[in-house]
């Protein structure tokens, strides 16, 4: 269960590959997490985030489980919860970036850069969101992106992805008022990653490791929305009340 500190002993990641989890994950272990159950569709990137949990003190446990197989999402809850018993937190960090060239998008790539982003971790984080609040408590950290807050043309797949997955976890909050179950979402901006690789860093860019203490800081006030930075939020508030003939100008 979370410590006197309201901080997390067990956690379930889903995208437990990505950089960013692996950062959240070793500065919980700061805060007293304990257990970990890592899920992905890559066992390779799921071992090199439990070795670095694990360095950090961390008890991690590898499910190889593709969130696009919506099918198997219910028998994945129930792993998760026979593994851990209590499930303190789960963290949603799994999505791709994909392309936004027209002449590289066709309708299977389409749908898929939807599943990964969209449909699979939508589908898992209402089906944790059920087994937290039966439980009785819990809270639910959602990697959403400042791309998903107005589209750009730089990114409009998984940018549409995206704000689709923040409405959903806006909804759901509101859905599991009085269950004891908290949610988080998270914006970050540019972050400097294996996803971004080879990208020119966009202006206000950040690295996994600042994403992580947003993150912890976030889960330390029971926050409902995390900007990181957390400058970016008044920024794009502003722009986002650009007309779109400025809105389609600003640089990718």
């Amino acid at each position: 269960m979370n410590d006197v500190t309201g901080m997390p002993q067990t956690a379930v990641v889903l995208g437990g590959g990505s950089e960013i989890a692996r950062a959240v994950l070793v500065a919980l272990a700061r805060h007293r997490l304990r257990r970990v159950v890592l899920t992905g569709p890559t066992a390779a990137s799921l071992e090199a985030t439990a070795a670095a949990a694990a360095h950090a003190g961390v008890e991690a446990e590898v499910v190889v489980h593709d969130l696009t197989d919506v099918a198997g999402i219910d028998a994945l809850v129930r792993q998760a919860g026979d593994r851990l018993g209590t499930i303190d937190l789960v963290l949603v960090a799994a999505g791709r970036l994909g392309t936004a060239r027209l002449d590289e998008l066709d309708a299977t790539t389409v749908a898929a850069l939807a599943g990964a982003n969209f449909a699979g971790p939508a589908a898992a984080l209402v089906a944790f969101a059920k087994a937290l609040a039966a439980q009785g408590g819990g809270r639910l950290v959602v990697l959403s992106s400042a791309a998903g807050y107005r589209v750009r043309k730089a990114n409009f797949v998984y940018g549409a992805a995206k704000a689709g997955l923040d409405g959903l976890a806006q909804g759901l909050r509101d859905a599991l008022e009085g269950t004891g179950v908290g949610v988080t979402i998270v914006r970050p901006g540019f972050v400097r990653s294996r996803m971004t690789s080879g990208m020119a860093p966009a202006p206000m860019a950040s690295d996994p490791e600042d994403v992580a203490a947003a993150v912890v800081a976030g889960i330390e006030r029971r926050a409902e929305v995390v900007w990181v930075p957390s400058t970016l939020g008044p920024v794009l508030f502003a722009l986002r009340l650009l007309p779109s003939s400025l809105w389609r100008r600003l640089p990718g």
